[in-house]
């Protein structure tokens, strides 16, 4: 599920920087298009495109390095990933879990 789930939030962040990258090249090359003033649209594309940088860093550089490792990073790591992954939950691809996770205090 880990590497399902890691492959799955990398396409969803790749596909969030490509979006970034044309909507933020459309507005600056037509502000007044969307009503916006020219250096308003560069700071906001600039932005955007920023946001969707540091979540595949923080995804790269943070999370991935310390999946299935021992100790609290392991967790922790795993913990990471879900909540990277959380806004894409009902999207088609999603692996979801086979089997749903048992809770402590449950039999299994």
């Amino acid at each position: 599920m880990t590497a399902a789930l890691v492959s799955f939030v990398r396409a969803r962040f790749d596909e969030e920087l490509e979006k970034a990258r044309f909507a933020g090249n459309v507005v600056v090359t037509q502000p007044e298009r969307f009503g916006v003033e020219p250096e308003d649209a560069a700071k906001h594309a600039r932005f955007t495109v920023a946001a969707a940088e540091a979540r595949r860093a923080l995804l790269e550089d943070t999370v991935v390095p310390y999946l299935g490792t021992a100790g609290p990073g392991g967790p922790n790591a795993e913990f990471q990933l879900r909540l990277l992954a959380a806004p894409y939950v009902e999207h088609q691809d999603y692996p979801h879990d086979e089997e749903p996770a048992t809770q402590p205090g449950t039999p299994t």
